[in-house]
């Protein structure tokens, strides 16, 4: 079984609820579409793949998991509100399926907490934000790899815009104090994380 149909499975099992017939189908055919080069079923399973790894450290492993499935659902390179509209259909996903208001309430912040626009509080957007971070951490060739798949997302905007841009969303990251929330990807990501930043942007005064 692929890591696609076991975290399906035991996202829904954890949260006691049945998905909708063809869901599964359709989350994968959103992240195949062809204006995704990063924010693709790669990026989906690498963050499914964080996550099976460091499910012990979650409250509600099914809800984040969940999340994990639908945070880039929606996906449009020039759009402004995919994170609010990835959480609406999940909302409206869990709502048919009987889900509990305190459950949708926790899967809609931990969707919007991928927007990187705050600091995450809660140890589930905590895990869940530094689980679609995980990538800044990668493997040098790994990491060239993601920076070349962003700016083919971007093709439209013009180079040197693009670069300015960019070098300012990543020295962002770079200047925190730690870019990890999680002692556990703190641990296994951070060091890598700054060398792979500091490579694009370089060092910070």
């Amino acid at each position: 079984m692929s890591t696609l149909d076991t975290s399906w499975l035991r996202a829904w099992s954890e949260l006691g609820l049945a998905p909708p017939a063809g869901l599964f189908e359709q989350l994968i055919a959103a992240y195949q579409e062809p204006q995704r080069h990063y924010h693709s079923l790669q990026h989906l399973i690498e963050c499914l793949t964080h996550f099976e790894h460091a499910h012990h450290l979650a409250e509600h492993p099914g809800e984040v998991a969940v999340a994990l499935w639908f945070h880039d659902a929606i996906y449009d390179v020039r759009g402004k509100t995919n994170e609010r509209q990835s959480a609406d259909w999940a909302i409206r996903t869990l709502a048919a399926c009987k889900a509990d208001q305190a459950t949708l309430e926790r899967v809609e912040q931990l969707i919007l907490a991928t927007k990187h626009d705050a600091t995450p509080i809660r140890p589930d957007e905590q895990l869940l934000v530094d689980i679609d971070l995980a990538i800044l951490g990668a493997r040098p060739q790994r990491f060239a790899e993601y920076d070349q798949q962003v700016r083919a997302e971007y093709s439209w905007v013009p180079g040197l815009l693009y670069r300015m841009k960019r070098r300012s969303v990543l020295k962002s990251f770079l200047a925190r104090p730690s870019i990890y929330s999680t002692s556990y990807f703190r641990e296994r990501n951070e060091s890598q994380a700054r060398v792979n930043l500091s490579g694009i942007v370089g060092p910070i005064s």
